[in-house]
């Protein structure tokens, strides 16, 4: 019999199963983030939010397709086990893999202090998501609107009220922050791409399943 920390929560699904036409991408599945390999608990390329949550994604979703673009998401719901192994990375001062890609001017040790990573994270009660918009690309498939930094970049241009941006920027991360709100979810200053539901389903339990 399977623990519970190793099956995923009834109340939790694969964002593109329940958002047809959405676009998802776990980058923490992968090398392209700021450790430079895949992350431990993230074992498939799925992205896991709450039901609420898909609900919420889902209306955001419907107003973003009558204009021909998209949302696209990069993490929803992050394994204990994650934020375990990001904080086990910090300490180690000699792993500094993609810092130039991802936090090219603050110091690994600084991370936790200036809220870019936490010990424990609003992404483990499956409430929190972190995403952009897409638009239609040339060969088919989606581009990213220029929100004036990249996702994960640690840094104060990914500050969400960042003046630091252009405006072209400035008015793509309004448009993205004004739907998120509209739909329930709260903004976070520190990162553009990052928002949680206001009527968590979990707001006070850190899961720890992994991703499958």
């Amino acid at each position: 019999m399977k623990s519970e920390n190793e099956t995923m929560h009834e109340d939790f699904v694969d964002v593109r199963v329940a958002v047809p036409g959405i676009v998802a991408t776990a980058r923490y599945a992968g090398s392209d983030n700021f450790i430079g390999r895949p992350v431990t608990g993230y074992e498939a390329d799925k992205v896991i939010v709450s039901k609420p949550l898909a609900v919420a994604l889902a209306e955001v979703q419907a107003e973003l397709v009558a204009e021909g673009l998209a949302l696209k998401l990069f993490d929803g719901y992050r394994p204990q086990r994650a934020v375990d192994h990001f904080i086990r990375w910090i300490a180690d001062s000699d792993d500094t893999k993609n810092k130039a890609d991802y936090y090219p001017d603050v110091a690994k040790t600084d991370l936790v202090k200036q809220g870019y990573i936490a010990e424990k994270s609003g992404h483990s009660r499956g409430g929190s998501v972190d995403l952009t918009i897409v638009s239609p690309g040339p060969d088919g498939g989606w581009d990213e609107l220029d929100m004036g930094s990249s996702w994960d970049l640690f840094d104060e241009k990914s500050h969400a009220g960042s003046t630091l941006v252009d405006a072209s920027a400035q008015s793509n991360r309004k448009k993205l922050t004004d739907l998120m709100v509209k739909h329930g979810f709260k903004p976070y200053s520190e990162e553009w791409w990052h928002f949680t539901l206001v009527d968590e389903l979990y707001p006070n339990v850190y899961f720890n399943f992994p991703i499958k």
